[in-house]
């Protein structure tokens, strides 16, 4: 289990050239992954992307890349000499129509606009990418180590929670076994009370029985909450992305519960109820960061 957040950083230095990439992610509903590296980098962003989305599932995820070539392999310079000779002709012109003195060097000649620039090969653009990618996955693995560091932590809380979670239905179950037979008793000593007779219409008391024992009966939402746990518990142990499937498992959690809560009449599975739905809501804020 990884959580959503997490942190990754490598450096690569190879002849000259020098890449370092950061990755940073947080919560978020669906992947969202951007991209910010150098200009001369952007024509593999989509690479990049791929890259990250064949180890990541979910997350907003920040790809940041710096790059630097200090070498000479793959480097062309290009001198526009028909340029420089057209800058050196107006300058010469200029000079001479104002009277000044003309000391034209080669290496100012050179800065001016589009007089040389630095061209690199087509072929070594593709070693530029096989660098980046081994930086890269080095980052990515050691982003997705935190994230599993972190993922753990979170599963073992949950496990924590969902254990509390499954004695308190149990109790639950315990205490609405009774509730029928309790009720036949008032129901009795209730209609004895206001009739003053111990004559009891068995006909419609067993009509009254049937109708409450339909109304507050919460057995098959314990079943079912049941099941909801122990398909929570055996997804904790898939490895794979589940956050998704938690998140909607918890919302089937929290819909038993309440309809249990409204169904029951005692106080002792009321208190349950709260206390189940005070775990449910914090496994919810905790799965919020499951990727």
């Amino acid at each position: 289990m990884n959580s959503m957040t997490g942190f990754g950083r490598a450096k690569l230095e190879k002849e000259g050239r020098e890449y370092l990439v950061e990755i940073r992610s947080v919560n978020h509903k669906y992947t969202d992954i951007t991209v910010k590296a150098p200009r001369n980098l952007l024509y593999l962003e989509d690479k990049i992307r791929k890259t990250v989305l064949r180890r990541v599932a979910r997350g907003k995820i920040d790809v940041f890349i710096s790059y630097a070539n200090y070498g000479t392999e793959g480097k062309n310079v290009l001198i526009n000499k028909e340029l420089a000779k057209i800058y050196i002709q107006e300058l010469a012109e200029l000079a001479e129509e104002n009277d000044i003195p003309n000391e034209i060097r080669a290496s100012e000649i050179l800065k001016l606009p589009d007089v040389m620039n630095l061209q690199m090969d087509e072929d070594d653009s593709e070693s530029i990418w096989l660098e980046l990618l081994e930086c890269l996955e080095d980052a990515l693995d050691n982003f997705i180590e935190m994230r599993a560091i972190e993922g753990n932590k979170i599963k073992q809380d949950l496990e924590e929670r969902l254990e509390q979670i499954a004695e308190n239905v149990d109790e639950i179950s315990e205490f609405s076994t009774g509730l029928i037979e309790e009720y036949i008793v008032k129901l009795q000593e209730r209609i004895k009370e206001l009739l003053k007779t111990d004559v009891i219409d068995e006909t419609r008391l067993a009509q009254e029985i049937v109708i409450y024992s339909d109304k507050c009966s919460i057995e098959e939402e314990i079943t079912r909450l049941k099941s909801h746990i122990e398909q929570f518990e055996n997804l904790l142990e898939i490895g794979e992305p589940c956050g998704k499937k938690l998140d909607f498992l918890v919302q089937e959690m929290n819909r038993e519960t309440n309809t249990i809560g409204s169904k029951s009449g005692k106080l002792e599975i009321t208190n349950l109820v709260i206390e189940l739905k005070t775990q449910i809501e914090d496994i919810r804020e905790q799965i919020q960061n499951i990727e």
